[in-house]
C-alpha cells in the first residue's frame, strides 16, 4: 500500500478559498427560450405534450405559508445553487423555495375537452407540495424520482397557475442526498435543491396507460410486455414491434400481459446496441417505446472462474465512475448534447460501462446509453444520518481487511438508527428499480456504497431480486461485505491490482483516481484525489499503465473494473476530463492536449 498517498487523501488540513466559476460549452450556448426541449420519457412516449422548462417566478422565504409577490425569475430546471438558474443561492434547511408558472389553455392547439391533463416533474429535491389555481394538488418526498399529478379538476378557462413549494434538508436529515452537503469539500459537493429535471404536461384520454414493463427473455427469444391502465384494463390492446423500421410482430390482447416472440433475434451489446421499436394502442391511448434483447448473468468459465456474462458469454465490463455533476448545472445536464458527449467520450476512451454513482439521471441519459451502447451499473441513492467517516472511509481505506468483521445490523455505526429513514429508503429503492426497469443498458444494481447508510443488506438484496431477477446485485460496493449479492465488490486506490477469487465474480468497483490539476480549468486550487500527476503526459502514461494491469488481472479472474472518474468534480481533480469538459487529460501523444 502507498501509505503516504492514502493519508494525504484524507485532507486533514484545508484552507478556505473562493471557488472559480466554470462553464461548459453547452451552458455558454444555452438559449433560455429553448431549455432541454427533447421529450423527457423516451421509454413511454406520447405526442400531445407541453414543455414547461424556461423561466418561472420564484421567491425564497422563512415562512411555510404562501407569501404572494412571487416575481423574481429562475431558469427551470436548474436549481437555485446552479449558475444556469441565474439565482446563485444555497437553499438552507429552514428556508422555503416557492415557484410559480402560469399557462393559458387557449395557447394550445386544442384543449382536448374529453381528455386529462397530467403534470409531470422529473425530479424535485427534496420535499415539495404542488397547487393549481391555489388548490392543493399533491405532495412528494424524495429528491431523485419522478412524480405526476392530474390537473384536470383544477383547470379553468384562460390562464392557469401552478405553484410549487420546496424544502431541502440536504445532509441534516436521513433523506437520500447522494454526495450533496451543506459544507462541500473533498469528495462531497455543493448541494442543489428544487426542480432539477424537466417539468412537462401531457394530454391523455380518460383511460390511459400508466405503466409499461418490458422483460427480454434472451434464452427463449421472446419478450414479456406488461401494460397497466388507469381504469379499465380489459380494453383491446394492439402491440407492434419494428426492427429497422420493418414490422416484425403484431398482436392483440385484452389482458395486461403479452409474450412476444422475437424471430431472427438481434442481441444488444456495447459493440452492437440494437433496439427494437414498440408501439402500443390501448383504447384511445397510443404510446411508443423500445426494448433490447440482452441478458446479464454470472457463470463459471472453462477454468472454473466465476465471470460476469453478457448474452451467456463471459464479458469483461470495463467501467468508469460517473458522479453526474456539471459546473454550471450541478445535477442538471445543460443540454441533451452534453449528456451524449460524456457517454460517447467514455466509449471513445475504451470503456463499455458506466457506474452511475449515487444519483439518478434524467431518463434521456439512459436512452442515450441504450442507443449508443453503454452498460450502466446503477447505484441506489444513499441516505441515513451523518456518516462516521472514521468508520466508513478512513478505516476501510487504510485497513480494508477489518471490514469483513462488521455486520450491518450495527445500525449506529452505519448511521441507520432511524426507522422512518430506513422505511423511506426501501420505498425509494423499490421505486428506482421500477423507474429504470425498462432501460436495456442497466446491467447491475448497487444497493449500498462504502457502507453509507447501509443496513440489512441481505434482506435488501433479496428485495431487489424479487423486483428484478434479470440483473445482478452488488449489495455492498467497496467494503462491509455481508457475504450475499451476486458479486464480490472491492475498492482499491492504494494497493497493487490483483484478482481475489471468490465464489462470486470478483469486481474492482472503484480504482484509479489519479490527479491531474489543470488550474485554468479547475474549480478550486484545493485538490482532492489519490495520486498526483505533474501534467497530462504523466497522467496519460499512468492511465494506460493501470489499464494494462486491469487487463492482466482479468486473465486471473477480475470480471469488471470501474475507473474513477469521468470528470473532475469541484475539488476532486481526478477526472479523465476537466470539470468544464473542455480538456481531456488522456492525450493522443505524450505532448499536447485534446481540447474541445
Amino acid at each position: 500500500m502507498n501509505l503516504i498517498d492514502a493519508v494525504s487523501s484524507l485532507q486533514l488540513f484545508k484552507r478556505k478559498e473562493t471557488p472559480k466559476k466554470l462553464t461548459t460549452v453547452w451552458g455558454e450556448q444555452l438559449d433560455p427560450e429553448h431549455v432541454l426541449e427533447e421529450y423527457p420519457r423516451p421509454q413511454l412516449k406520447r405526442n400531445a405534450w407541453i414543455n414547461l422548462n424556461g423561466y418561472w417566478n420564484y421567491r425564497i422565504t422563512k415562512e411555510k405559508k404562501y407569501p404572494g409577490n412571487i416575481k423574481d425569475q429562475i431558469l427551470v430546471p436548474f436549481s437555485p445553487e446552479a449558475s444556469l438558474s441565474q439565482v446563485n443561492h444555497m437553499l438552507l434547511p429552514d428556508e422555503y423555495l416557492w415557484y410559480e408558472k402560469s399557462f393559458d389553455l387557449e395557447d394550445f392547439p386544442s384543449r382536448y375537452p374529453d381528455k386529462r391533463l397530467i403534470l409531470h416533474f422529473g425530479a424535485v429535491d427534496q420535499t415539495c407540495a404542488v397547487w393549481c389555481n391555489k388548490k392543493f394538488v399533491c405532495s412528494h418526498r424524495g429528491g431523485y424520482l419522478p412524480f405526476s399529478a392530474e390537473l384536470t379538476p383544477y383547470l379553468r378557462q384562460g390562464v392557469n397557475t401552478i405553484t410549487v413549494r420546496v424544502q431541502d434538508e440536504t445532509d441534516t436529515s436521513f433523506q437520500s442526498r447522494g454526495k450533496q452537503t451543506l459544507r462541500p469539500g473533498g469528495m462531497f459537493y455543493t448541494p442543489q435543491s428544487g426542480i432539477w429535471q424537466t417539468v412537462w404536461m401531457e394530454w391523455v384520454p380518460e383511460n390511459y396507460i400508466t405503466e409499461l414493463s418490458i422483460t427480454p427473455l434472451f434464452d427463449e427469444s421472446s419478450a414479456i410486455v406488461e401494460i397497466t391502465m388507469k381504469e379499465d384494463s380489459s380494453c383491446e390492446k394492439k402491440i407492434e414491434v419494428y426492427a429497422d423500421g420493418r414490422e416484425v410482430y403484431s398482436g392483440q390482447t385484452k389482458s395486461g400481459i403479452l409474450s412476444i416472440p422475437i424471430r431472427d433475434l438481434r442481441p444488444w451489446s456495447p459493440e452492437s446496441p440494437f433496439l427494437y421499436d414498440l408501439t402500443i394502442t390501448a383504447g384511445n391511448d397510443s404510446i411508443c417505446s423500445y426494448f433490447a434483447m440482452r441478458k446479464f448473468s454470472a457463470r463459471t468459465d472453462s477454468k472454473g472462474i466465476p465471470r460476469l456474462c453478457l448474452n451467456n458469454q463471459p464479458y469483461f465490463q470495463n467501467g468508469v465512475l460517473d458522479q453526474g455533476y456539471w459546473p454550471d448545472g450541478l445535477y442538471t445536464p445543460p443540454s441533451d448534447d452534453a449528456m451524449i458527449f460524456d457517454i460517447q467520450s467514455m466509449k471513445d476512451l475504451g470503456f463499455n460501462m458506466i457506474r452511475k454513482h449515487i444519483k439518478i439521471e434524467p431518463l434521456r441519459w439512459y436512452y442515450h446509453c441504450d442507443r449508443l451502447g453503454m452498460i450502466v451499473w446503477q447505484d441506489i441513492v444513499n441516505g441515513g444520518g451523518r456518516s462516521y467517516l472514521t468508520f466508513l472511509c478512513y478505516l476501510p481505506t487504510l485497513l480494508p481487511f477489518v471490514t469483513a468483521h462488521f455486520k450491518d445490523s450495527h445500525y449506529k455505526l452505519f448511521s441507520r438508527c432511524d426507522a422512518k429513514g430506513k422505511k423511506l429508503w426501501l420505498r425509494e429503492c423499490k421505486s428506482t428499480v421500477r423507474h429504470l426497469y425498462n432501460c436495456p443498458c442497466i446491467g447491475l444494481w448497487t444497493a449500498f456504497n462504502e457502507g453509507w447508510g447501509q443496513f440489512d443488506a441481505v434482506k435488501v438484496t433479496n428485495l431487489i431480486h424479487s423486483l428484478d431477477n434479470t440483473r445482478p446485485v452488488d449489495h455492498a460496493s467497496g467494503w462491509y461485505d455481508q457475504h450475499c449479492g451476486d458479486i464480490k465488490s472491492v475498492h482499491n486506490y492504494f494497493r497493487p491490482i490483483k484478482a481475489a477469487l471468490d465464489s462470486r465474480p470478483f469486481v474492482l468497483s472503484e480504482y484509479g483516481g489519479y490527479i491531474c490539476h489543470i488550474p485554468e480549468h479547475s474549480y478550486s486550487q484545493q485538490v482532492f484525489g489519490y495520486l498526483k500527476c505533474k501534467d497530462t503526459h504523466e497522467f496519460t502514461r499512468k492511465f494506460y499503465d493501470v489499464m494494462k494491469e486491469i487487463k492482466e488481472a482479468n486473465k486471473e479472474g477480475l470480471c469488471a473494473a470501474v475507473y474513477t472518474q469521468v470528470s473532475d468534480v469541484e475539488e476532486e481533480a481526478n477526472g479523465l476530463f476537466t470539470y468544464d469538459r473542455k480538456v481531456c487529460k488522456v492525450t493522443d501523444t505524450p505532448h499536447g492536449q485534446k481540447q474541445r
